[in-house]
């Protein structure tokens, strides 16, 4: 009875996640996968007053999982929990819930010199795909989205992760590219169109990836919205700025680009100090 019960809260909030918190649907699908198999194996019970919730056998199944997909696991369960107590205003007791430090790869950003590659050899939609990402730092999924009426003169409106909204400066160049493409292209709703829809993710990302490849590159999206950070924290802007163009929800998401900087500096050290020239 405890497990049907859960089972039916538990489909309630994935439609919470993607109807409410505008969540993407991979990233619901993600959930879905991880709470189902925490549901199939943990155990349930009453024990005064509280709904007693033991992932324990949930953990061992796991095990030997990555460490990310193990982290993301336990962050969908711990979602799930604080939207029964939130929401369904039940008292939960998790058991078998330690943290597991999951290691945090650096970006790799493109450098500028095979951005401005590309860009030469671009037509005017892959020259604006390209400069639309590296130019705002924008996620794929949400240029994919972007509609001509959130496009203005000096700044553009974009919708992000939760739905939330942020408005980001429109660099002339841009803006410039943008109206010439827009008067040879003529969309009708979105920047972006193949036929009378958007087009997706996938087909963006086909492009830009088949752009860089015809250099020599292996090159994603979001590599793109990487550059954009590094290069700009590189070049002396403020981390908060650079957090609040990006759409983070804090600083210490942006501070991983602070890193990926002090590493190339190390690297360009060992290379230019003199004693590493008199070594070798």
């Amino acid at each position: 009875m405890m497990k049907k019960k859960l089972f039916d809260f538990s489909e309630a909030f994935l439609d919470y996640l993607l109807d409410v918190r505008g969540y993407a649907e991979h990233s619901v699908i993600t959930y879905e996968i991880a709470l189902r198999q925490m549901m199939e194996v943990s155990h349930f019970y009453e024990e005064d007053a509280l709904i007693v919730l033991d992932i324990t056998p949930f953990r061992f199944n796991i095990v030997k999982n990555h460490k990310k997909t193990i982290v993301k696991k336990l962050s969908a369960v711990r979602s799930f929990v604080k939207y029964l107590e939130d929401q369904c205003h039940l008292k939960i007791r998790l058991i078998g819930d330690e943290s597991i430090k999951a290691p945090q790869s650096l970006p790799k950003p493109i450098e500028e010199t095979y951005i401005n590659e590309v860009l030469s050899k671009a037509n005017l939609e892959e020259k604006l795909l390209i400069s639309m990402l590296y130019g705002l730092g924008l996620r794929i999924s949400e240029l994919s989205h972007l509609k001509l009426s959130e496009i203005k003169r000096s700044w553009i409106q974009i919708h992000g992760k939760g739905n939330k909204v942020r408005e980001l400066p429109l660099l002339d160049m841009l803006h410039r590219l943008i109206e010439q493409y827009i008067k040879d292209k003529s969309p009708k709703k979105y920047l972006f169109e193949k036929g009378n829809a958007p087009m997706n993710v996938a087909q963006l990302r086909y492009i830009i990836t088949k752009l860089f490849k015809a250099v020599g590159i292996k090159a994603t999206p979001h590599q793109l919205r990487h550059s954009f950070a590094t290069h700009l924290l590189n070049n002396g802007a403020r981390i908060s700025d650079v957090s609040e163009l990006l759409g983070h929800e804090t600083m210490a998401t942006t501070q991983v680009y602070t890193k990926l900087g002090s590493v190339k500096k190390m690297q360009e050290y060992m290379k230019a100090h003199p004693l590493v020239k008199d070594d070798s």
